[in-house]
């Protein structure tokens, strides 16, 4: 078995598949080791709500045969009303998917490793050169990559990885059959997303239906373990606490009964990054904070992840005399702000400043979409200043205190933002 190649990477996710897809087409000696066995692959990492957009997919080549269902529009909820925006979807099979990135690398030239799991770094000289796996067992390469998700063995143990469990989002997932999808009273949900913000569901979160055809659907709850979900939180309660309270208190779900088999669990880690490389190392994925602020769409942004690092690697690997170092691989951070997750910073505290908002303000804002043009929330999550603003009011003024002293470490009239809602 060849122990030498041009690139490992730990994590057959979508960054980690994407990574060794992309280096494999360019003609890199690529191997994959993945800590689950081939023929349960993945049952333990089906973590994903797998909602996403058709972008991604011809972005990346999906077929349709991984998709469940295309929808045409996402519902925003509130406890009372609802807001509905034309947005096309696709929600994918996520083990459907996982396998067709694992089977399309390995046609394309890359190997994989399953029962191998990823414990360290292999370091020569302050430098890494490689990883060891399962304990003693070892493969080396020119470029480490890490795509294990929060774990991050390999990261961590570089220094690289500054995930902080204060902002550790977890969640929970069923599919379920015989749900009332156009339930009197609620948006009609056929070929749609549904995101509801409730904190009497998800405190510090959301939660979300999921059509997946006929009377099924993806239904599950997430939230974020920080300042705002210990504001609203019962202490009695864990996730699945709450996920069952939903299903036992919406009237959509009287009939609805579980698919067997089909319960999904994850988390993630929702802050700003922090260092994403060093030498002959990338961390890609949901092993750096990648996902999107408002929607929860983390599979478009952990492949744009994998991509980007295929193309820093092969910045310095196609030249033959450019050594992979820390400032050669520099690109990587470059292209992940400008391609992954583009003013990510202001786009998370947004993100932060909505999960503190209280139910009666989530009824407002059902409101405040109505009257503002479609491409408002758009703009708001890509981090719009002008857009945030809009939609803010004066009477957000104390909660903008509270996410000023809670999140900001600074005082009310420090944020230039609250001085024009002044005005």
């Amino acid at each position: 078995m060849n122990e030498r190649y041009d690139v490992v990477v730990a994590g057959a996710g979508p960054a980690g598949a994407q990574c060794a897809r992309d280096l494999a087409i360019r003609g890199y000696d690529v191997v994959v080791l993945e800590t689950e066995a081939e023929d349960e692959f993945p049952r333990q990492s089906n973590k994903s709500t797998a909602g996403t957009f058709p972008s991604m997919m011809a972005s990346f080549g999906i077929p349709d045969d991984v998709v469940m269902q295309y929808t045409d529009k996402v519902v925003l909820e509130s406890p009372t009303d609802h807001y509905v925006q034309n947005q096309p979807g696709a929600v994918l099979e996520f083990a459907d998917f996982k396998r067709f990135l694992v089977e399309d690398g390995r046609e394309e030239g890359a190997e994989y490793r399953f029962d191998a799991r990823a414990t360290a770094p292999i370091v020569e000289n302050g430098e890494p050169v490689g990883v060891t796996y399962n304990g003693d067992e070892e493969v080396y390469a020119e470029v480490v990559v890490d795509a294990t998700g929060p774990a991050a063995p390999i990261a961590k143990k570089l220094g690289v990885s500054e995930l902080e469990r204060d902002n550790h989002a977890i969640g929970i997932e069923y599919e379920l059959e015989g749900i009332e999808i156009d339930r009197p009273g609620f948006a009609d949900l056929h070929d749609a997303m549904m995101l509801r913000l409730d904190h009497n569901l998800a405190p510090g979160g959301y939660s979300w239906i999921f059509h997946t055809g006929e009377d099924t659907a993806k239904v599950g709850i997430c939230y974020i373990q920080n300042g705002s979900h210990s504001t609203y939180a019962r202490d009695d309660f864990t996730v699945d606490d709450y996920l069952s309270h939903w299903l036992d208190t919406d009237p959509r779900f009287r009939n609805a009964e579980r698919i067997e088999g089909k319960q999904h669990r994850g988390s993630a880690h929702i802050q700003p990054p922090g260092q994403m490389h060093t030498d002959r190392f990338l961390a890609i994925g949901d092993t750096v904070p990648s996902i999107d602020p408002l929607w929860g769409e983390g599979i478009h942004t952990c492949m744009q992840s994998g991509r980007m690092a295929a193309a820093a690697t092969d910045s310095c690997l196609k030249h033959g005399n450019i050594e992979p170092t820390a400032e050669n691989l520099e690109v990587y951070d470059s292209l992940w702000h400008k391609k992954v997750a583009p003013n990510v910073r202001k786009r998370q505290l947004m993100t932060r400043l909505l999960y503190l908002a209280d139910n009666d303000r989530y009824d407002e804002f059902m409101a405040d979409l109505e009257r503002l043009d479609e491409e408002t929330l758009a703009r708001a999550n890509n981090g719009s200043p002008l857009a945030i603003r809009k939609l803010l009011s004066a009477n957000d003024i104390p909660m903008l205190a509270r996410f000023a002293r809670q999140q900001l470490g600074v005082d009310l009239p420090d944020l230039p933002l609250v001085d024009k809602l002044r005005q």
